[in-house]
């Protein structure tokens, strides 16, 4: 048996020497923070090892969009499995607006009058969603000009990405980086809504069987592959199920606030997966309970340098 260790408050530490510390106390939550930043880590450094990050939840006007842009960017991940939100949130900003803190003690309907939706506490102006529509008919009109009016969702994103110039755009960086953005529910997103409209009156469809063929093909040649997935969902079955075609996933993280009792996959267990063949049988993975907008910086400040000592 191994004895739990314990943090020195003494001690002067970076923030990977605190997670690092956190894997040696090895019980509760900040044992799972310390092994799943030594799985991601184990992802980072296997050059033969397919890294998806699927996000689920606000992670881009959470604060996390430069962090993931700068994973993709560098070549940490491989793969992108998203809501549509977070992609209607990242051209929100590649486009020139911004996500702010709700003023305190307003409520939904006086920031309704003042022209701001909110998501928790945070809000983006109507005017932001305008200049979006905008430019998202800009770039319909665009695609139609080429003929390209019949797309795996992939595809389309990556011809988005390269209309961009922000470089802080996750989008930008994935299309630069060849890295697809697989996003199953990009209708149910304000981009998905402005898709339909735009189709109503020129020809526009999307082809979504494609994305699971070019997904496929990505799976078969790989060796093996890890999902980083931050929260649950559509995007964390997608990027699950896709690796039933090689017997599932080798490495494997999640940060969830969901509960399991209720049977859905947000809050099921990695294990679970193994029944499915969604996860090997003789798989790494560990789940992180809470917000990943807390936990996901430290594990990746961590986990990169970890890789960097490696190099």
């Amino acid at each position: 048996m191994e004895r739990v260790k314990y943090i020195d408050p003494q001690r002067n530490m970076s923030v990977a020497e605190l997670v690092h510390a956190m894997q040696d106390v090895g019980v509760l939550g900040a044992g799972r923070l310390g092994r799943a930043t030594a799985i991601v880590s184990r992802m980072f450094e296997d050059p033969e090892c397919f890294t998806f990050l699927s996000m689920s939840g606000p992670m881009v006007p959470g604060g996390l969009r430069n962090m993931i842009a700068y994973l993709v960017r560098e070549g940490y991940i491989d793969a992108i499995v998203t809501s549509g939100a977070n992609i209607v949130h990242d051209l929100v900003e590649a486009y020139g607006g911004a996500h702010y803190r709700v003023p305190q003690e307003r409520d939904d309907i006086e920031l309704r009058q003042m022209g701001m939706g909110r998501i928790a506490d945070i809000i983006v102006r109507n005017e932001d969603f305008e200049l979006f529509e905008k430019m998202i008919y800009r770039f319909l009109d665009s695609l139609s000009q080429k003929k390209r009016v019949t797309l795996a969702p992939s595809e389309f994103l990556t011809e988005l990405g390269d209309t961009l110039t922000d470089k802080t755009s996750i989008l930008r960086q994935a299309a630069l980086k060849k890295v697809p953005i697989f996003s199953p529910g990009l209708m149910d997103s304000m981009l998905g809504f402005h898709m339909y409209t735009y189709s109503t009156m020129q020809p526009l469809s999307l082809d979504f069987v494609k994305d699971l063929r070019i997904l496929g093909e990505m799976i078969t040649a790989t060796k093996r592959t890890g999902a980083i997935m931050l929260g649950g969902g559509l995007a964390k079955h997608f990027a699950m199920g896709s690796t039933i075609l090689r017997g599932g996933l080798d490495m494997a993280i999640q940060i969830t606030l969901d509960r399991p009792e209720g049977g859905s996959l947000s809050g099921a267990p990695i294990a679970e997966g193994i029944s499915w063949q969604k996860v090997q049988t003789d798989a790494n993975y560990e789940t992180v309970i809470g917000d990943a907008t807390v936990i996901f910086p430290l594990m990746v400040i961590a986990a990169i340098s970890s890789e960097m000592t490696h190099r």
